[in-house]
């Protein structure tokens, strides 16, 4: 396999995220499938599976893909990953280094409910963020063809916003960190996501209304 940059051998411990949430319903997705593989599968899995990453103020790796991932191996106690350098920024102060990540779509500065944080509160770890139950639904309803993978970053936010904000979810019941989807939320989800009012979301698949 060809890469254009070369790779890095990092702590798995000390990269750090560039979000403040993930759905943790991914996570343990990612987790059963790390627990499928056998033991020759599994370094095969992380010699392939590089993190991109800005190389920030402190000399540290700020990844800006593959939260998830990160997040499972580091429960898996997977020590080291290999990272691919994208850019140095290790000479900016911390304010501008955090401004031209967002610029550069590197960064999303948005709690697990959804709210712009300062950047000051982005955590420090992969295992110190915030569960977004909105954000595991829509990573369930893209699994479940509910809409389109979309190479913009961050899509599935996106998604989760929509998700947090339509009242016939909320009237099934609020979804809390750490808990189970209900089926028929995420059977109402999908409805929603195939809806006219979604079209103008990244990966949307669904059809709109005749005029």
């Amino acid at each position: 396999m060809h890469f254009s940059k070369p790779l890095t051998l990092a702590a798995l411990s000390d990269l750090r995220p560039t979000q403040m949430a993930f759905g943790a319903a991914e996570v343990l997705a990612k987790r059963a499938e790390w627990a499928r593989l056998k033991r020759r599968d599994r370094a095969q899995a992380l010699a392939e599976h590089w993190f991109p990453a800005v190389r920030g103020p402190g000399e540290h790796f700020y990844i800006v893909d593959h939260h998830h991932l990160g997040a499972a191996l580091l429960q898996e106690e997977v020590e080291q990953v290999w990272v691919m350098q994208l850019a140095d920024y290790a000479d900016l102060q911390i304010d501008m280094f955090w401004r031209l990540m967002e610029f550069q779509h590197w960064a999303h500065p948005y709690d697990a409910e959804g709210c712009r944080r300062h950047y000051e509160d982005m955590p420090s770890r992969l295992d110190d963020l915030g569960d977004d139950p909105y954000r595991s639904l829509a990573g369930l309803a893209r699994h479940a063809g509910g809409f389109a993978k979309d190479t913009a970053p961050y899509a599935e936010f996106v998604w989760a916003e929509f998700f947090r904000r339509q009242p016939g979810l909320r009237k099934l019941g609020a979804l809390k960190p750490g808990s189970s989807i209900p089926t028929a939320k995420l059977k109402l989800a999908m409805e929603l996501a195939h809806g006219p009012d979604a079209r103008h979301l990244p990966g949307w698949s669904g059809k709109a209304e005749a005029a």
